[in-house]
């Protein structure tokens, strides 16, 4: 059993590692280098953050853990909702709640965090029925996110977005560094899934072996998994910290990050698992 816990620890270390000196240092350069709006860098950064996830559901749903799963996203929802709250407050960045786009982003990861509660507190069985449901929330969502921000616009909203129009029309970035960029990133999703199935063997060893439940190891992975997310949401707000209006411009990256996490790791990711789940039944 030490020499799964040293391994959990290395490659929750690992994953700490790419994810911050890799994938968030580069998609932040392709993003500059795109001349990309905030709102896009973070929904990137929502799908880059997200691919431990992706993982650990797959092979926890090979495997026929599929209760763990549902346990990985309550907790990874939960933990990233915690951990974009902290990453405002500590960069007193409160004053964009005012915006009711955000708000309604808000409304919408709470409901991510609450809709798996109910499926664990009322029992409700994990399978194939529930997604079509899930694809048809998925998409609503993305509509609702896409359009909150021009239902909600304010004056102030407007000369914000007048002044990241005035960024867009500046010099087109390199197109070499652009493709050098995606490819790295296209690496580091292969470096996150070969550490997230060593991770995940190592937790699926915690809990046959060893009897852990199903309930802890999904926890465990849900924890774990949300690192990334984690560092991208201060990383999004520390690089606005000199800009114009870093107070709205580094929220609107990071609350898109965590709205495009938590609703592609409930409705989209968790969807894979049960068809995968299904599928090797």
């Amino acid at each position: 059993m030490l020499l799964e816990i040293a391994e959990f620890i290395l490659y929750s270390g690992l994953i700490v590692l790419i994810a911050k000196n890799i994938l968030v240092v580069n998609l932040r350069k392709l993003a500059e280098n795109l001349n990309l709006k905030p709102k896009t860098v973070g929904d990137i950064a929502g799908y880059a953050t997200s691919i431990p996830e992706l993982l650990t559901i797959s092979i926890s749903s090979i495997t026929g853990l599929i209760q763990m799963s549902i346990f990985n996203i309550l907790s990874s929802n939960a933990i990233n909702f915690i951990q974009y709250m902290a990453s405002i407050i500590i960069n007193k960045n409160q004053q964009a709640f005012r915006n009711q786009a955000i708000k309604t982003n808000l409304v919408l990861v709470i409901i991510t965090i609450i809709i798996p509660i109910l499926l664990i507190g009322f029992n409700i069985e994990i399978n194939i029925a529930i997604v079509p449901i899930f694809i048809i929330l998925y998409v609503l969502f993305l509509y609702l996110n896409n359009n909150v921000h021009k239902l909600y616009l304010t004056k102030e909203d407007k000369e914000i977005e007048k002044k990241i129009e005035k960024e867009e029309n500046s010099e087109k970035g390199n197109t070499r560094k652009t493709l050098l960029y995606i490819i790295i990133l296209m690496g580091t999703g292969i470096l996150l899934y070969i550490v997230g199935e060593l991770l995940s063997d190592t937790l699926q060893n915690l809990c046959n072996h060893f009897n852990i439940s199903q309930v802890i190891i999904g926890m465990l992975l849900g924890l774990i998994t949300s690192i990334p997310e984690l560092i991208t949401f201060f990383e999004s707000q520390k690089h606005y910290k000199n800009h114009e209006v870093n107070d709205f411009l580094g929220v609107v990256e990071a609350t898109n990050n965590l709205f495009i996490s938590n609703v592609l790791n409930l409705f989209l990711i968790q969807s894979i698992g049960i068809i995968i789940y299904t599928l090797f039944l």
